[in-house]
């Protein structure tokens, strides 16, 4: 039996692009990694423009896509989900309940919680000039929805539908940057347990 082609995933090492090789791990598929320096502009190649028409990392090409032909993905929730149903893993198959749970927190962090703590990450290390106002405001905004994810699991483990999911697998990456956000984790204990 012929051994599948890896997926390879267009990457730099950020909170989105730790998300899809997070999942990969956890669903133990080969996989490779094509390094996008970011820092060095190689978003904006043609070549990358063709698998992400958004010029950002990360973006994968699964070569088994779902009609047996290649298949590009790029957006890192988008990613996520199409790994979830193609291997059938971290996202609810039967329940519409449970799948809208994990639904609403995985949009909840690719709306919020990442581009949020994303400007949070900018404005207290990468600015060329410190702006207190948006130090201030993206701070504020990083404490309120870090409390949203605190309250959220008071009284559970997982984020939705009682099991672990790509919720999880989305929220993780930015929770480990939490020190860059100028975030202490003991503040907020649920989610640091």
């Amino acid at each position: 039996m012929a051994t599948a082609a890896p997926i390879e995933v267009f990457y730099w090492s950020t909170p989105n692009g730790r998300k899809v090789t997070v999942m990969l791990e956890e669903l133990g598929v080969p996989y490779s990694v094509v390094f996008v320096d970011i820092n060095a502009r190689e978003q904006w190649t043609p070549e990358f423009r063709a698998l992400s028409p958004n010029h950002q990392i990360p973006a994968i090409r699964d070569p088994g896509g779902p009609d047996g032909r290649p298949i590009t993905v790029f957006e890192s929730g988008a990613i996520l989900l199409y790994l979830a149903r193609k291997f059938g893993r971290f996202y609810p198959e039967d329940d519409e309940r449970r799948r809208v749970e994990v639904d609403e927190w995985l949009l909840w962090q690719v709306a919020s919680f990442g581009p949020f703590l994303g400007q949070a990450h900018h404005f207290n290390l990468a600015a060329p000039e410190e702006v207190p106002y948006a130090i201030d405001r993206y701070g504020s905004i990083a404490r309120r929805l870090y409390a949203v994810l605190d309250a959220r699991f008071a009284d559970r483990d997982y984020v939705a539908a009682g099991a672990f999911t790509i919720a999880d697998i989305a929220i993780y990456p930015w929770v480990q940057r939490h020190e860059r956000q100028r975030i202490d984790l003991a503040d907020h204990p649920n989610v640091r347990a």
